[in-house]
């Protein structure tokens, strides 16, 4: 099997989680050496990103998707009277989808030599934007192509 669902729990609204040794597990599980491991939201009110897992920066991501994306204002997504068939407990999040959106909810991330090729402060991070909640990841590995079983794309 090449893919994997890693379960978490977030304890707050606005967390953000670092995966990348979950990530580079999944890579020594799969005895992977050459190829990529796609991370893979599963909700519409997360996100994936590579970056810095820095307090401050943490601190300022957040900051910055409230100020684009305010829970405050009146989306037509949190009119929940409008809206027919969701469940009792449904939550005024709009903000979280479209926040998840500027995100974005899948990244690649190479392996070379069986190591995940990240940069000195690069982390893989699950933002959790509508939490605190029971939250899965996909990891899903790519093997690499062998070298000698390619095939030039201007040979016959």
């Amino acid at each position: 099997m090449t893919a994997k669902l890693l379960t978490l729990r977030t304890e707050h609204c606005f967390q953000c989680m670092a995966l990348t040794k979950a990530v580079h597990q999944f890579v020594r599980e799969r005895n992977g050496n050459e190829g990529a491991v796609v991370v893979s939201g599963q909700h519409t009110t997360t996100a994936l990103i590579i970056n810095e897992l820095e307090e401050r920066l943490l601190l300022d991501l957040e900051r910055w998707l409230s100020d684009i994306a305010p829970p405050s204002l009146p989306w037509k997504h949190n009119d929940l009277e409008l809206r027919s068939g969701i469940p009792d407990d449904e939550p005024r999040n709009a903000h979280a989808h479209l926040q998840a959106l500027l995100l974005g909810n899948q990244v690649v991330i190479n392996v070379s030599q069986g190591e995940l090729v990240l940069g000195r402060y690069q982390d893989v991070i699950l933002v959790e934007l509508d939490g605190p909640r029971q939250r899965t990841v996909c990891l899903q590995w790519l093997q690499g192509c062998n070298s000698s079983a390619t095939t030039s794309p201007h040979s016959g």
